[in-house]
């Protein structure tokens, strides 16, 4: 698991969850983000896959969301400047870049 914003590696006891108020040790980002869930998706409806979630506007703070889930696939490798590319490309791709 790694951190959105400065791709360190977080740590966590086997069982142990992210609480709502976690934050970085190397960065002091928060943890409970969706740019952190295994659900959030750009390319998504309220960029989540997970339907019955309520709609966070901030996604790089953290937020209550029940359906929280630590992404475990791996960092994005530059933080939050990266999603947002992805989400722009998403755009480009969807309406056009003219």
């Amino acid at each position: 698991m790694r951190c959105h914003a400065c791709d360190a590696e977080v740590e966590l006891a086997a069982g142990e969850a992210i609480g709502f108020r976690a934050e970085c040790d190397r960065c002091a980002a928060d943890l409970h983000v969706c740019l952190n869930c295994d659900h959030h998706d750009p390319g998504a409806y309220n960029e989540c896959r997970e339907p019955s979630a309520e709609r966070v506007r901030d996604r790089d703070r953290a937020n209550r969301c029940e359906y929280f889930r630590f992404r475990t696939t791996g960092g994005t490798g530059d933080g939050p400047e990266a999603e947002r590319r992805r989400a722009q490309q998403a755009l480009d791709a969807l309406f056009g870049d003219d």
